[in-house]
């Protein structure tokens, strides 16, 4: 049976996390202020019977449905919160589990670098899928396992303050994230992205 490495709900999509999420994935598109639902489990093949379950359970939409080395992803969204919330709980009926069984995040590293140089820029920017860091702008960089907590962690520090979201990475070993404007906006972004993972450590 899959173990739960994470069971996270958003209860409303932010902008710019959505349009970041929709850049890459090749299910439905999400629409800003959607309720979603992200699962990572571990064999990964098992987010297969686990996608099964959601889509035949209740109307949501998946966006991510992603098996790699290790571990599997599931992102599932809709306009009707408690329809997130059914799917996830039928997911939970059939793994014989409950949220608290997922692993709490862990962080690795958490920075912020102020005033960034034109030359760390041009470097940031080559790998970006969002928007772009500028010089002189401050940057938060977060990574944390397992990694499909970024989004978490990007879609609360997005709701805190005005900041861009140049990047996150959702799966794989651990996740990364990075944002980027005026230094106190991007403090006041890094205090809600940890306090989002911290409150379920």
């Amino acid at each position: 049976m899959a173990d739960i490495r994470s069971y996270i709900f958003i209860d409303q999509m932010q902008p710019k996390t959505m349009c970041y999420l929709g850049s890459w994935i090749r299910g439905y598109l999400p629409k800003t202020d959607m309720a979603a639902m992200i699962i990572e489990v571990v064999p990964g093949l098992h987010i297969e019977r686990i996608t099964d379950i959601a889509l035949k359970n209740v109307n949501v939409k998946p966006g991510i449905l992603v098996v790699e080395r290790q571990f599997g992803y599931l992102e599932f969204h809709s306009e009707l919160t408690a329809d997130v919330v059914a799917g996830g709980e039928a997911v939970l009926e059939m793994l014989d589990a409950a949220p608290s069984d997922a692993m709490p995040p862990e962080i690795l590293a958490s920075t912020i670098v102020k005033r960034v140089d034109d030359y760390h820029a041009f470097l940031i920017n080559r790998n970006k899928l969002g928007s772009m860091v500028l010089p002189g702008e401050s940057l938060f960089v977060f990574e944390m396992q397992p990694a499909s907590y970024s989004i978490l962690a990007v879609n609360e520090a997005e709701k805190a303050a005005d900041i861009k979201v140049v990047d996150y990475r959702m799966i794989g070993a651990t996740g990364r994230v990075y944002l980027s404007g005026p230094e106190s906006d991007v403090r006041a972004a890094a205090r809600a992205a940890e306090e989002a993972l911290e409150a379920r450590m």
